[in-house]
C-alpha cells in the first residue's frame, strides 16, 4: 500500500518534503544580494575576498568525495544534520565578530569560510541521496524529476523572499524609512544594518538544523550505530566507498560521460554568474536594481524545472546535452555585445542554462547509480564541478591581468576604471571559444567511451 501511494504522491513521504525545506533553508541566504559588499563594510579589502572565496572553494574540493564516501558508510542523516550546525556555527560566527579589529575580523572571516565549505561538501550528495533512497524504499524513483521540479520551484521562491529582503534590510535609510512609518524613532546605522541579513540566515539555519533531525535514513542500508562501526573501521570503510565509487565512474561510461557534460556547462555558467555586478554596470544597468533583477532571474525556476522534466521524458540525454550547448552557446556569444538593457536577456539564459544543468545531472546520474554508493558518486560530481570553477577562476584572474596591461600600454588616456571595463569586456569575448574548445574536448572523448552503448539514446 505504501508503494502504491508513494507511486502517485511522492511529496506524501516525510523525507521528500523535508529534503525541498532543507534545500531551501540551506541555499537560500539573506545576504547573497550583497555578497560582496558585506565582506567589504566589515571592513576587509577585494584582495582579502577573493583569497577567502578561494580558501571557500579549496574546502569544498578537499572535503567533497571523503563527506559523500561517509555518507554512504554511516548514514545521510548523520552527515546533514552536520551540515546545518555548521551553517549555524558559520553565521554566528560572523554576526557576532566586534569591528574595528581589522585582523580579527579576518580570521573570523576566513573560519567562516572554511565552516561553509565543509558544510556545502557534506551537503552535497548526501541529501540527494537519502531523498532519491525514499522513493526506491517507500514510493516510485520514477517520480524524481517531479521532485526536483517541485524543489527547484520552491528554493526559486525562497531565493526571490531572500535576494529582496536581504537587500531591503542591509540598507539603513530603507529600514529607517520603515522604522518611521511604524513611529519607532530610533536611527539605524549601515554597521547596525549590515548585519541585519545575517541575522535572519541565522534563523535560516535553526530551521535547516530542526529539518535535517526530523529526516530518518532509509534502513536497512547503513549500520548507523557507532558500537557496529568504530571509528578507524568506518574510516576504513570510507576510503574503500571512494576508490569504489570512482572506479565505477570511470567504467562507466554514461555516467563519466554525464559528470564531464554537466561540469562543462556548470563551470563556465557559474563563472558569469559570478561576475553579473560587474557585467549589469557596463550594460548601464543602476546598482539600486540589482536586487530586484536577481529576484527576477531566481522566478525561472517556476517555469525551468517544468521545461526539463518535459526535456528529459521526451529527449534523449545526447539530445538534452545539444540543446544546453545551443542555450550555453548563444548566451555567452549574445553577452560579448554589451547590449544596455537588452544585455539582460542573454543572463537569463544563464541563469536558465544553470537551472537545466543542475537537472539534468542530477537526474542522469540518480537514475543509473545504486543506492549503497549514491551520496559519493553524487560528490565526485560536486568535486568535478568545483574543481573545475576553480581552474577556470585562476584562469580568468590570469586573462584580465594579461588584458588589463595591454589596455594601459594600448590607451594611456583611459582611466583606471575605464582601463579594468575594456578588460573585462575583453575577457568575457573569451568564453564562447573557450567553453567550445571544452565542449568539443568532452564530445569527442564521451562519443568514443559510448561508442558500444545505447543508454545516451534512450529517452527517459
Amino acid at each position: 500500500m505504501t508503494g502504491i501511494v508513494g507511486k502517485s504522491l511522492p511529496f506524501s513521504l516525510r523525507n521528500i518534503r523535508l529534503f525541498i525545506a532543507l534545500r531551501v533553508l540551506f541555499n537560500c541566504r539573506f545576504y547573497y544580494p550583497v555578497f560582496t559588499i558585506l565582506f567589504l563594510d566589515f571592513g576587509l579589502t577585494l584582495e582579502q575576498f577573493a583569497l577567502l572565496n578561494t580558501v571557500w572553494a579549496l574546502t569544498i574540493v578537499l572535503a567533497e568525495v571523503p563527506s559523500g564516501a561517509l555518507a554512504d558508510v554511516v548514514g545521510r542523516k548523520y552527515l546533514l544534520v552536520a551540515t546545518s550546525v555548521l551553517m549555524f556555527m558559520e553565521m554566528l560566527l560572523i554576526a557576532f565578530v566586534p569591528l574595528g579589529n581589522g585582523t580579527l575580523i579576518f580570521w573570523a572571516f576566513l573560519v567562516n569560510r572554511v565552516l561553509s565549505g565543509l558544510a556545502e561538501a557534506l551537503a552535497s550528495g548526501a541529501d540527494e541521496a537519502l531523498a532519491y533512497d525514499t522513493l526506491v524504499e517507500q514510493g516510485d524513483p520514477d517520480d524524481w524529476p517531479k521532485v526536483l521540479d517541485i524543489q527547484m520551484r520552491a528554493k526559486s521562491v525562497g531565493t526571490v523572499i531572500a535576494m529582496t529582503v536581504g537587500a531591503l534590510v542591509y540598507d539603513p535609510q530603507s529600514v529607517n524609512s520603515v522604522l518611521h512609518w511604524l513611529g519607532i524613532q530610533t536611527e539605524v546605522t549601515q554597521q547596525m544594518s549590515m548585519r541585519y541579513p545575517i541575522y535572519l540566515t541565522l534563523l535560516l539555519s535553526m530551521g535547516a538544523l530542526i529539518s535535517s533531525l526530523m529526516m530518518r535514513d532509509p534502513v536497512p542500508l547503513y549500520q548507523s550505530s557507532s558500537e557496529k562501526n568504530p571509528f578507524f573501521t568506518t574510516l576504513w570503510q570510507a576510503s574503500r566507498k571512494t576508490w569504489q565509487a570512482g572506479a565505477w565512474i570511470v567504467g562507466t561510461p554514461f555516467a563519466l560521460a554525464a559528470i564531464l557534460f554537466g561540469m562543462g556547462y556548470d563551470h563556465v555558467l557559474r563563472m558569469i554568474v559570478t561576475m553579473t555586478s560587474q557585467y549589469f554596470r557596463l550594460i548601464a544597468l543602476p546598482e539600486a536594481s540589482f536586487g530586484l533583477i536577481g529576484a527576477v532571474f531566481a522566478s525561472l525556476g517556476f517555469v525551468i524545472p517544468k521545461l526539463a522534466r518535459e526535456m528529459v521524458h521526451r529527449n534523449t540525454p545526447a539530445g538534452n546535452a545539444s540543446y544546453l550547448a545551443a542555450i550555453t552557446l548563444v548566451a555567452l556569444w549574445s553577452l560579448t555585445g554589451f547590449i544596455p538593457y537588452f544585455g539582460l536577456l542573454p543572463m537569463a539564459l544563464i541563469y536558465s542554462g544553470m537551472m537545466l544543468t543542475s537537472f539534468f545531472t542530477s537526474h542522469y546520474l540518480n537514475r543509473i547509480t545504486e543506492s549503497h554508493q549514491r551520496a559519493t558518486v553524487l560528490s565526485f560530481k560536486g568535486l568535478a564541478f568545483n574543481l573545475a570553477y576553480g581552474m577556470v577562476g585562476v584562469l580568468f584572474a590570469g586573462l584580465m591581468q594579461e588584458l588589463r596591461k595591454s589596455v594601459a600600454v594600448s590607451r594611456p588616456d583611459l582611466s583606471l576604471p575605464l582601463v579594468e571595463a575594456q578588460a573585462f569586456r575583453q575577457a568575457i569575448g573569451w568564453f564562447p571559444w573557450y567553453t567550445l574548445c571544452i565542449l568539443g574536448l568532452i564530445v569527442c572523448f564521451s562519443a568514443w567511451s559510448l561508442r558500444n552503448s545505447e543508454v545516451h539514446r534512450k529517452a527517459g
